[in-house]
């Protein structure tokens, strides 16, 4: 599978995209640099993501600093020795925490290998991700977007790509996930490229925090 690895891959995409979409050609010129946003794969990369389902990055960030003082360090062991109550004071709700809970016991059981599905085809990826609960198809998504580097995965159901996209687009209301991604279809086989131009389009044109937000 073809992989963004690199800055090259992601100029490569954003070439390909201008070519495809007039409209991703002036969103290219307006949003400026858009960054790899590339992480190692495993149980800290889809912690942070978790954390980040529904709030704000300076919320995301808190909720992680807290996590990684509590425990010592984010890792499956670590996080399923902390009590119900440690995972409250580090600010984590009931929902997040059982989440953590179910996939670090996935890991550990060998239910769940989290470097393995880097290198599944997108759909299968996403369906053995999802198959536990807490973890949506953002939440799958953006794992494989950013540590898979899956060059074709969009996360239609994230509230940002959806703003960046009405504006983009000239919208009148912003489209909702099936919409969004059916807009986005358009944009294969660069839709991974896509999302991070529309992430930078959402930061630096219509300048707010940008982090990633769904499920």
């Amino acid at each position: 599978m073809r992989r963004i690895d690199s800055m090259d891959d992601v100029a490569e995409g954003l070439m390909a995209l201008a070519q495809i979409d007039a409209r991703l050609a002036r969103a290219i010129e307006l949003a400026g640099p858009v960054p790899l946003r590339r992480k190692p794969p495993g149980y800290a990369a889809l912690t942070e993501i978790i954390l980040s389902q529904m709030v704000s990055k300076a919320s995301a960030n808190a909720l992680w600093r807290k996590l990684e003082l509590a425990a010592g360090e984010i890792s499956p062991s670590a996080v399923l020795e902390l009590s119900d109550a440690q995972l409250r004071t580090a600010g984590l709700s009931r929902a997040k925490a059982a989440t953590l809970r179910r996939v670090g016991e996935a890991v550990l059981g060998g239910e769940l290998d989290l470097e393995h599905l880097c290198g599944l085809e997108g759909r299968e990826a996403i369906k053995r991700l999802t198959a536990i609960k807490g973890l949506g198809p953002w939440t799958a998504e953006v794992y494989l977007l950013f540590c898979a580097g899956h060059p074709d995965i969009f996360p239609a159901g994230d509230v940002a790509l959806q703003s960046a996209a009405a504006h983009m687009l000239g919208l009148e209301v912003r489209p909702q996930t099936r919409a969004l991604a059916g807009l986005a279809e358009h944009w294969s086989p660069w839709r991974g490229v896509a999302a991070r131009l529309l992430w930078a389009y959402y930061a630096q044109v219509m300048r707010r925090d940008a982090a990633p937000l769904g499920d």
